[in-house]
Order: structure tokens, then C-alpha cells, then sequence
């Protein structure tokens, strides 16, 4: 299988976009989903008057829509993303069964593994919505899962992991993955280096990538899953403790890195957080845990349903295909950033995700539109931030300190350097990169709101037009050594050291290039 270069995060975003839509359609990863499967139902009508019997509303539906929700929307995305999928589930003998299964073949879901029990109930949730508000919910579920439907569905499991790239589990303690089905997996799946590739115990772990994405994560601990993608709440529940709301739960959820990374048994564990994104933690060495942040796009709610499976599709998708896992966590959050701007359940396609990739080139703002931009932020209430450089050759120091000035206020605004005064800093031979690529690079970050190019010697102008009420600045400086501190201070704001990271140095990272012909690896 071919292999994009160990990019840090979305640095090589243009490549990324021409990527997408082309490798992932020529290679087919093959994924297998497993887990419970819900039909979602959007019913939207209008309210004109109440009903006699009760205070209650009469929404008159105009239009009824449906789409797989659950385990059944994740391999919806898989497949829109262009991998091969294979579907184990459970469901019923009836019209919802029916609808589900037509849809999912429709997209090319293997379907020839699902299991659909007479004595089944397919899970329904109904949504009654007017004027795009969601007025009641109905749910339809079993109240039984058949025995007979599980050992089916168990002898399933074998012939469907084969050959996999991925094994998705999701699990929502609906009940499809209980007893017999929960046994087959683990042992047709056990821990990596356990299995052999004998007929009996199916393919090697050595050679599937395996993503948890449960309501109790800490059930499949003993899978030793490669990643797990617990949402707050299950994080939360995981570790046997309440989250902090707000931007103290993403600080709350790396303090408790390494208990959430040994309750899961994971590798991995992404821990996504709605409106602010996601947390990836990984072992970096027996007693260091490494973190990486991403941060939504969220606009005006839509009552969208099913980011987080477009989310644990994209992520599963791009780890098998050979992507870094910090990569592979940022394009995940960009496809969820796509369909959560839709209402109901939808998916990413590979096309939306590269046009939503290519939308960040040529992004960069005039001073006059940035400033239009901060004053709207601003009468929202936002607190605004403000940092520079000239972010050449981007590489984990600049991700790192671009997180960290993110976490300063609400809105991160990155001025660059312009093409000239790179030169006029660092020499001839700077910048590697023109000044509209680090801009359309900067921009594809998900840390980063706006970006600007300044060719001034200082980018006090700057700071004067826009009034941050933070002024971050990395590197071995103190306020009183930055002339912009005098600029901030007058304008009411404040000045932020933020880390120093050497060994990240953009000079580091072009003399190993010269020296080795090669990128370093993240």
C-alpha cells in the first residue's frame, strides 16, 4: 500500500487534499464494522395550533427522511470515504431492517455478514422537528436481543475480519456485541501477537488495526485495541470520576493521560470533546505521555447527529492507509467538521473532504478583513489572541505552541512573516516556503481562526488595528525584551511567553534534511 511522508498534522494539507480523493479510491482499505446498528429517523413538518387533548404541540409533517445512524452510519462514511466495508450487525425482520439495509447497500456496504432475527427489534429513533428545532424523540429499540440472532451473528465475525486492514467495534451497549458475539471477537481478534493465521483464529493482529469506539471502552481493555475513541462522558466514566465543564475538561482529560490510556488497554486514545474538539494521548516512553489537540469548527447549530461516527470513520480510515496518527486525527476532525455544519445524519464523502481541505488555500486576510473579522468576535464576547512568525517549515514546536496560544482566549489569529521579511531575518535562502503556502498550511490547522501576512518590521500596526486582548510569543524572550509589549499594553491587553522548544527548530529541521535527505519523523 502506498505511503503519504510522515507529515506533523495537516502541515501538508494541499497534499493532503489531491490525496484524499485519489489514494484512499485506488487503494480500498478493506474495514470491518462491527457493533449496533440504528435507523435514524428526521421527520420535519410545521406547527400551526395545538392539540385539544393535552398542551402540546401539532407538528403536521411535510417530509420524512431516513438514514443509518450508530454502527450502521460509520460504515455509511467509511464507504463514502472509499473503503472496502464489511458489515456484522443485528437486526430485525422488519421495515426499519429493510430501509437499513437498502440504504447500506446502496453505498456499496457489504451487507452479506448482517443478521436480521425475526425475533429482532432494529433500533429507530424518530426525530420530530419544526423549523429546524427537534421537538420529541421517539425511540423504538428491543427489549430482548434473541439468543439465536447473537450465535449467528458470532459465526459472522470470522469470515468478516479476513483480510481486514480495520476491525471497527461499536459498541453502544445496545447489545449486539454481548455474549457469544463479544467471545468470537476476542478470540478471532485477541491482542496483537497473540492470534496466528490458522482458519481458526483468523487473521494476524499484526496486520489489522483495531479502533474501539464504545460506551465502556474499559470492556475491551483486554483486546488491547490500537486506538479507542471514548467521548467525554465515557472518558469520564472510564476513569470512574466527573469531567470539569468547559476548557478545563481538555486539561482535566491529559492529567488523567496515562489512566485513561491503561483503563482502555489502548494504544491510543482520542478522546473527543464536541464543540472543542479532541484530545489524542499516546505513550511516548514507559512513564511519558505524549498529547496532540485538535479544535472543532463549530457554527450555528444545525441539529446535526452522527459527527463522531464520521469522526471514527475518517480516523480509521486514514490510520490504515499508513497516515501518522496525528495527521490521521486531524483530517478525522475536518471530515466531522463537514457534516456537522448539515442538519440530520449525513456523511463525508471523499470529494467534500478534499474541497474542505483546498478551501484553506488562499485564506489569508487583508489587514481591513481581518479587522472586520475581530470586531465581530469580539461584540460576541470572544477574547482574541494574536501571535507571529514567519512558521516556514512547520513542525511539532510550531503545533505545540500554536495549541498552547489557542488556550489563551476564544480566537487565535497568526500573523506571518511576509516572503521579504523572512528574507531580512533569517537570510538569502529563506523562506523555503512562499508565503500563500505557510499561510494555506497555518490555516489548515484546527487550532488556527484567521491568518495574515505583515510586512512590517514589527508587527505593532497590527496589534494597534486589532486590540488582542492576548499577545502570545514563544521562544526564550520576556515581555520586556518585545518591542510589541509597550503597543499591547497600551491597547489593554497582555503579553504571554508561551514554551521554548529547541530540538523543534525550524534551522534543525533543514540541516537534517541536508544531511539525510530525509523528513524527521513525528
Amino acid at each position: 500500500m502506498a505511503r503519504l511522508p510522515n507529515h506533523e498534522g495537516l502541515a501538508n494539507q494541499e497534499g493532503l487534499a489531491d490525496w484524499v480523493p485519489g489514494r484512499l479510491a485506488e487503494e480500498r482499505p478493506v474495514v470491518t464494522v462491527i457493533g449496533d446498528s440504528i435507523l435514524d429517523g428526521w421527520w420535519e413538518g410545521t406547527i400551526e395550533r395545538f392539540c385539544r387533548e393535552a398542551p402540546a404541540p401539532v407538528v403536521q409533517v411535510q417530509r420524512r427522511d431516513f438514514a443509518p445512524g450508530g454502527a450502521a452510519n460509520t460504515a455509511m462514511n467509511l464507504a463514502a470515504m472509499g473503503a472496502e466495508v464489511r458489515f456484522v450487525s443485528l437486526i430485525g425482520e422488519d421495515p426499519a431492517g429493510r430501509t437499513l439495509l437498502g440504504q447500506l447497500r446502496s453505498t456499496g456496504v457489504d451487507v452479506s455478514h448482517v443478521v436480521a432475527h425475526s425475533a429482532m427489534t432494529t433500533t429507530t429513533k424518530y426525530r420530530v422537528s419544526s423549523g429546524g428545532q427537534v421537538m420529541l424523540r421517539l425511540d423504538d429499540a428491543a427489549t430482548e436481543i434473541p439468543d439465536a440472532g447473537l450465535e449467528e451473528m458470532a459465526a459472522a465475525v470470522p469470515e468478516a475480519i479476513r483480510g481486514s486492514a480495520a476491525v471497527v467495534l461499536c459498541d453502544y451497549a445496545a447489545g449486539a456485541l454481548e455474549g457469544p458475539v463479544r467471545n468470537s471477537i476476542l478470540r478471532h481478534l485477541g491482542p496483537r501477537g497473540d492470534t496466528t493465521d490458522s482458519p481458526d483464529s483468523g487473521p494476524s493482529r499484526q496486520d489489522t488495526l483495531v479502533v474501539v469506539d464504545a460506551h465502556h471502552p474499559g470492556r475491551w481493555a483486554e483486546l488491547r485495541p490500537d486506538l479507542a475513541t471514548p467521548n467525554a462522558q465515557e472518558a469520564a466514566r472510564l476513569l470512574g470520576t466527573e469531567f470539569p465543564g468547559g476548557a478545563a475538561r481538555c486539561p482535566f482529560v491529559e492529567a488523567h493521560g496515562d489512566q485513561l490510556l491503561s483503563a482502555s488497554g489502548a494504544g491510543a486514545v482520542v478522546v473527543t470533546l464536541d464543540r472543542e474538539g479532541t484530545l489524542t494521548i499516546r505513550r511516548k516512553a514507559p512513564q511519558d505521555v505524549a498529547t496532540h489537540r485538535t479544535w472543532a469548527r463549530p457554527e450555528a447549530e444545525k441539529q446535526a447527529s452522527g459527527a463522531g461516527d464520521t469522526f471514527v470513520a475518517a480516523l480509521t480510515l486514514a490510520r490504515s492507509a499508513g497516515l501518522p496518527l496525528t495527521t490521521s486525527v486531524d483530517l478525522a476532525q475536518a471530515a466531522a467538521d463537514v457534516v456537522v455544519h448539515r442538519p440530520g445524519t449525513s456523511v463525508c464523502t471523499t470529494e467534500e473532504l478534499a474541497k474542505h481541505l483546498r478551501g484553506f488555500a488562499d485564506t489569508a486576510l487583508t489587514a481591513t478583513e481581518l479587522a472586520q473579522h475581530v470586531d465581530e468576535h469580539r461584540r460576541a464576547g470572544r477574547r482574541i489572541v494574536l501571535t507571529n512568525g514567519c512558521f516556514d517549515v512547520l513542525h511539532r514546536g510550531h503545533t505545540r505552541y500554536l495549541n498552547q496560544a489557542k488556550q489563551l482566549g476564544d480566537v487565535l489569529v497568526v500573523a506571518l512573516n511576509s516572503d521579504s521579511s523572512v528574507r531580512q531575518l533569517k537570510g538569502p535562502e529563506r523562506p523555503v516556503n512562499h508565503e500563500a503556502d505557510r499561510a494555506a498550511v497555518i490555516a489548515a490547522l484546527s487550532c488556527v481562526d484567521h491568518v495574515t501576512v505583515f510586512d512590517t518590521p514589527t508587527p505593532i500596526p497590527l496589534i494597534e488595528l486589532l486590540r488582542p486582548d492576548v499577545y502570545a510569543k514563544g521562544g526564550d524572550y520576556t515581555p520586556e525584551m518585545l518591542q510589541e509589549t509597550e503597543a499591547v499594553e497600551r491597547c489593554g491587553g497582555t503579553v504571554t511567553i508561551l514554551d521554548y522548544v529547541p530540538e523543534h527548530s525550524t534551522t534543525a529541521v533543514l540541516e537534517r534534511i541536508r544531511s539525510t535527505g530525509e523528513t524527521p519523523k513525528s
